[in-house]
């Protein structure tokens, strides 16, 4: 569908040479709102709130790394023959999340075992802070113009995204066409995800481990079926995306695990800490 671009400014403030993009400040709202909620969570329980500052601020600067490495490896091919610098221009956007959680799991794992605390229990309490940063986070893809899906149809604008803000209409589009505004879709899904987690946590008190689990199956559902209609899909190899091939391992592979350590009573305390049965 056509239209006429009229773009919001990418670029938050300008101090000098120094430019502060929307992007990077939209990124860091949902890092520390969700740092905010899990070291609440932290006291509630009576675990140290250091733990959790500890662990983010270890984690963020590996989740960045390993994001935008794993973004680079797939995108290789764009990079070659550039500026060696545009490998780390992370304010233009290009930073995957399955990378950031690799990262930031392998953080949480090393560092609550040289502190003698539950892996689990230390997960189950970032999960919904997780996916509400997630959630807040792909707003700055927005005002990037990136990670949208193909051209909308007519009837399909018609019906649907004329009820939109027109700020999120007049975003989308790009080069004169109105595109799918898959941030939104995966947000609104996230947001979802936070509220069930939550849920789930405090109302069902389900076993440790339980909560992030169901986090990476939440999240990975709804990446599947979103990045199939996304037009900036990393590729593995052929028409195979590597979100969607990724989202399939982590679904089967979370359910495994959480079948698997009830079975070997792995799973053996309730998320308040109170033993099972």
């Amino acid at each position: 569908m056509a239209c006429t671009p009229e773009a919001l400014d990418r670029v938050l403030l300008q101090l000098g040479p120094l430019s502060i993009y929307w992007y990077g400040v939209i990124i860091a709202t949902g890092a520390f709102l969700g740092l905010w909620l899990a070291t609440k969570e932290s006291e509630r329980i009576g675990l140290k709130k250091d733990y959790m500052v500890d662990i983010v601020v270890y984690a963020i600067p590996v989740a960045i790394v390993c994001a935008r490495i794993y973004y680079v490896l797939f995108e290789w091919d764009r990079y070659v023959g550039g500026p060696w610098w545009d490998v780390f221009a992370i304010w233009e956007g290009g930073i995957a999340i399955h990378g950031a959680l690799i990262g930031s799991v392998l953080t949480a794992y090393i560092y609550t075992k040289l502190k003698g605390i539950s892996f689990w229990m230390m997960t189950d309490i970032a999960a919904p802070s997780i996916i509400l940063g997630q959630a807040i986070g792909r707003w700055g893809n927005f005002m990037n113009q990136e990670a949208h899906g193909g051209p909308v149809s007519e009837s399909f604008y018609n019906n649907y995204m004329q009820y939109l803000p027109d700020f999120i209409n007049q975003q989308m589009c790009i080069g004169g066409t109105v595109y799918h505004p898959t941030f939104l879709y995966e947000s609104l899904w996230n947001i979802a995800g936070f509220i069930f987690l939550l849920i789930l946590r405090h109302k069902f008190n389900p076993r440790r481990g339980e909560v992030f689990l169901s986090y990476v199956i939440w999240y990975s559902v709804g990446r599947f079926f979103i990045e199939g209609m996304r037009t900036d899909s990393l590729y593995l190899f052929g028409e195979i995306r590597t979100a969607q091939l990724i989202s399939v391992v982590l679904v089967v592979g979370a359910t495994a695990l959480m079948i698997y350590r009830r079975k070997k009573g792995l799973a053996n305390k309730y998320y308040n800490g109170k033993k099972v049965k």
